[in-house]
């Protein structure tokens, strides 16, 4: 009988590695099988994740783990609140911007100021920090319009290896969207955002 053998994904702020796992009878086996590192590119005054060199390194880490052995699964896990979004063909509109970009300032108390501390929380049970993926998307503004679908680092990676989109609820639950009570987007925070819901 085969051993499962099933690779990780796992992206960090500064760097990336696909792992391996051998599961057996009582035993897990690690290995990795590619490390690089995850450099953000600074264009025109603004931070962004180099997702294209990101991808590429899976690519080529997953070609590694799966050289000598057929894989059971992938899995792909990073950082949370950024994203890509999507036109309405699936191409993507630019790469995404990094979390320390300095496009949120002043965003988050302004939300808050309008929307109230209690409201937000409700929704969602997250700390408040500007750069929470709400907060990015107020601070897109109008560079919201071209877009037909926002999707998380993790599910915009998983969408290129395998043409599905969806959203992953753990990482979903980071980006202050997310009704933690129903488990849903939250409409109403949306509506009152102004944000689009078509892009959830």
């Amino acid at each position: 009988m085969t051993t499962p053998i099933f690779a990780a994904v796992d992206l960090g702020a500064s760097s990336g590695r696909v792992m391996t796992a051998r599961i057996g009878s009582g035993s897990l086996e690690l290995a990795e099988a590619h490390r690089f590192p995850n450099r953000p590119v600074r264009v025109n005054g603004t931070l962004h994740w180099d997702i294209l060199d990101l991808y590429r390194n899976v690519l080529d880490g997953l070609r590694k783990a799966s050289a000598s052995e057929h894989l059971t699964s992938v899995g792909i896990d990073s950082w949370a609140v950024d994203y890509g979004l999507l036109d309405d063909k699936g191409a993507l509109l630019g790469n995404p911007v990094h979390y320390r970009d300095a496009r949120t300032n002043g965003v988050m108390e302004r939300v808050r100021s309008e929307t109230g501390d209690d409201f937000l929380y409700q929704v969602s049970g997250l700390q408040f920090l500007p750069f929470n993926t709400l907060f990015q998307l107020v601070a897109e503004g109008t560079g919201l319009d071209r877009a037909s679908t926002l999707l998380l680092v993790p599910d915009l990676l998983a969408y290129w290896l395998t043409g599905e989109i969806g959203a992953e609820r753990t990482n979903a639950s980071t980006t202050g969207l997310l009704d933690v009570r129903e488990g849903t987007w939250s409409d109403t925070l949306l509506d009152k955002l102004g944000l689009p819901s078509r892009l959830l």
